[in-house]
């Protein structure tokens, strides 16, 4: 009935999509294992894309081929930069989206690759041989043979949805939770562990009273997360809203922690420290009077509304009275209750840096299974494994990306090294290279290696190359581009910078830190019609750069000098305690996580810079 496949990829959220089409659009023939085909990239919890630092990894998934920026531009109701008021480095796009679109979206763009095949049935487990993955066993007992395995199940394991008193299995709210797969990998030697995670009530939009809350609106001038010409910017916007809980509600909410499965010891997974339930918030910051509600639309037609920042677990009659007493809701109407979720994972240290399992060979994990959270953060390893996977069966060089190279290289050098005992969630304060990683240069940075691998196309790489191309050009031209002392200066002094001396080119001034590009050109306007012939993004780009440059240069030096620790190998046949002079911890973590490279295993929480240096001399030996 089945053919053998190259690569199968069990579950179809955002992990699942992107590691079957990044697969199959390099080359392999994959199958698609998933328990519903109707719930294909279902957002499961928020109706968005992207925000700080999530932003920035959906753009590197668009720079190295993968889908998600696209889906999301094609599924986009409203567009915003957020952290505008601060540097670049910080910058982040989010997307609010048409639930219903973004999962037909990406439903169809899957079936237009030719070397993807679907299969509807839950997976029990996988077939190994020998160490090594050889296919899945489905609920009916069909067995499907394949070359890899990726797991990407999400919820789904074990999964068990808390309402109050009430507990039943599930993996999403109406959807059942998957057997099996735990039972089977503890026995080949895995650990596992549980996780928590929630969603909030949806209500109904016409029981709201838009005239008392705050509206949101889209920016000006909307942008997009695709760096390709498939997608466009929004003509038009739909808005959110912001209103807040009041002691009221609180108190309302407090009311029902007696019968709160997260207060009573029934919910025993670790549960996301940055996204917390409404009644976590009201608990842990009980000097609060207030806490900050976002009214999400979930879609341009329908009246659904995600009401962002009340995640919870309490009785549906609490959840039903509290919510009615927000600003806004007094007539509400609730479509269905919040719900939290447990279900189980598997500590990332198991993991290779190709996200492949230590214990069983071409068997990759990527998202939720790995303790992550949320859509971006999943797709991004979706898209590792895929790729790594195609590589690894057709005996192809490993495609890893460093810390310094993208926010993808960090999660996964995060997760693999460090582990995580709460759902791990990216921020831009967890790359020690932001200033290298921004979201508007992660095509030069990464789309020429996706092209490499053979994943980017041609085209796109092209597109990357005439970008660059032009930011050059547009430097170089401020460089050559020089005013007069008596042309200047009087509206240096307006502006309050210092007067220049004699003649200087632009590219100069603008280096000063109170001078921005919009500066620039009220001070010189002979300036517009040479910007006039170039594109917002290049204008934009080329002052990030020459405004940081100092700092670029840092950064740079900086990564030189780790990257021979980077290139020290360490086999996978090392003993650690044949090394006396190494730490009794730095032995036992060293062991555990089987570093592949000298700064990888500098990296890993307790091993001291003095172990490190053994190692240095013992590999140098």
């Amino acid at each position: 009935m089945f053919q053998n496949y190259d690569l199968i990829v069990v579950g179809g959220g955002h992990a699942g999509c992107e590691a079957a089409a990044a697969a199959a659009n390099m080359g392999s023939k994959v199958l698609l294992a998933t328990m519903n085909m109707n719930t294909i990239a279902q957002m499961s919890c928020n109706p968005a894309v992207g925000g700080v630092a999530k932003g920035q990894i959906v753009r590197e998934i668009d720079a190295l081929g993968g889908y998600s920026g696209i889906i999301a531009d094609k599924s986009m109701i409203q567009f915003r930069m957020l952290n505008k008021s601060k540097g670049p480095a910080m910058w982040s796009p989010r997307t609010q989206n048409d639930r219903m679109r973004f999962a037909e979206e990406w439903r169809l763009q899957l079936e237009r690759i030719p070397n993807l095949d679907f299969w509807q049935e839950m997976v029990s487990g996988i077939i190994v041989e020998d160490n090594r993955v050889v296919g899945i066993e489905t609920s009916m007992g069909l067995k499907i043979k394949a070359k890899a395995v990726v797991l990407t199940n999400g919820t789904f394991l074990n999964g068990l949805i808390h309402i109050g008193e009430k507990q039943f299995g599930g993996g999403r709210s109406a959807e059942r939770a998957s057997k099996g797969i735990t039972e089977q990998l503890e026995s080949l030697g895995f650990e596992s562990g549980r996780m928590k995670t929630g969603t909030p009530p949806r209500v109904d939009g016409r029981t709201i009273d838009y005239t008392k809350i705050e509206e949101q609106k889209g920016d000006e001038v909307p942008e997009k997360f695709s760096f390709s010409n498939e997608t466009k910017p929004l003509e038009n916007q739909r808005s959110c809203h912001i209103t807040y809980t009041n002691p009221i509600v609180h108190e309302i909410l407090e009311d029902g922690f007696e019968r709160s499965p997260m207060f009573n010891g029934r919910i025993q997974g670790l549960g996301p420290r940055y996204c917390p339930s409404i009644e976590d918030k009201i608990n842990r910051f009980a000097e609060r009077n207030r806490h900050q509600i976002f009214v999400e639309p979930e879609g341009w037609d329908t009246v659904e509304v995600y009401v962002n920042g009340f995640s919870t677990s309490l009785p549906e009659d609490i959840q039903y009275k509290a919510i009615r007493e927000i600003e806004g809701f007094k007539n509400v109407k609730m479509f269905r209750p919040g719900y939290a979720i447990e279900y189980d994972f598997f500590p990332p240290t198991q993991l290779k840096t190709t996200l492949e399992t230590k214990l069983v060979g071409n068997l990759y994990f990527a998202g939720q299974i790995n303790g992550t959270t949320g859509y971006e953060e999943a797709a991004c390893q979706g898209l590792m494994a895929g790729i790594n996977a195609h590589l690894k069966i057709n005996e192809k060089e490993e495609f890893i990306l460093n810390r310094s190279e993208a926010y993808i290289g960090v999660l996964i050098d995060d997760l693999i090294n460090k582990g995580t005992e709460e759902p791990y969630r990216m921020f831009t304060s967890r790359a020690e290279h932001r200033i290298l990683l921004r979201q508007d240069n992660a095509d030069v940075r990464l789309t020429p290696l996706g092209h490499k691998i053979g994943l980017a196309s041609d085209e796109r790489l092209k597109q990357v190359e005439e970008k660059q191309s032009r930011i050059d050009a547009f430097i170089k031209g401020l460089k050559t581009h020089k005013v007069k002392p008596n042309t200047v200066n009087d509206k240096l002094t307006e502006i309050k910078s210092s007067p220049i001396k004699e003649k200087t080119n632009v590219y100069s001034i603008l280096k000063r830190p109170e001078i921005s590009f919009k500066q620039l050109q009220f001070i010189e306007q002979d300036l517009n019609d040479m910007i006039s012939s170039y594109t917002k993004e290049v204008v934009e780009a080329s002052e990030i750069n020459i405004k940081y440059e100092s700092y670029i240069e840092k950064e740079n030096q900086l990564i030189e000098k780790m990257r021979n620790l980077e290139d020290l190998k360490i086999k996978d046949s090392l003993d650690f305690n044949a090394i006396p002079a190494l730490s009794s911890e730095a032995k036992e973590k060293l062991r555990k996580v089987r570093p592949q490279t000298l700064g990888q295993a500098s990296r890993i929480s307790g091993v001291t810079p003095a172990d490190i240096s053994i190692l240095m001399v013992y590999l140098g030996r």
